[in-house]
Formats: C-alpha cells, sequence, structure tokens
C-alpha cells in the first residue's frame, strides 16, 4: 500500500462469480500479503483451477489470474 487507505481484496472464478472476500478494511501504508486457503466466503473448499483476484485501493485496481 502506498499510503493508508482502504483495502479490498477479492477472489472470482471464472464464470465472474465472486468466491471470497480476503480484506475489506482500512490498512497502513507499506509492504504486506494477505492469503488464500482455496475456501469461499463460507468455508467450503473450491475446486482447483483459475481464480482471479481483485485488489482495489483509492484510485488503483489491480486484476491478475492465479
Amino acid at each position: 500500500m502506498p499510503r493508508k487507505g482502504h483495502l479490498s481484496v477479492k477472489i472470482y472464478n471464472v464464470r465472474g462469480e465472486l468466491v471470497r472476500t480476503l480484506v475489506d478494511e482500512t490498512r497502513d501504508a507499506g509492504a504486506g500479503f494477505v492469503m488464500w486457503d482455496g475456501t469461499n466466503d463460507s468455508g467450503a473448499s473450491q475446486a482447483s483451477g483459475v481464480y482471479f483476484y481483485e485488489a482495489r485501493t483509492a484510485g488503483d485496481v489491480k486484476i491478475n489470474k492465479m
């Protein structure tokens, strides 16, 4: 995070459906990490395959395949 602010990190499947929200809070500036354990918001395991993460901060959005 380049500066303190709101951070949102979400996981989507290949159909564009929201699988899990990992972070949705205010974070301090600096380096950090977020780890996904392969479960959805209900705690159920998800199938192996391609997923996408979306990381949003004030004025910046990053979407990547994982």
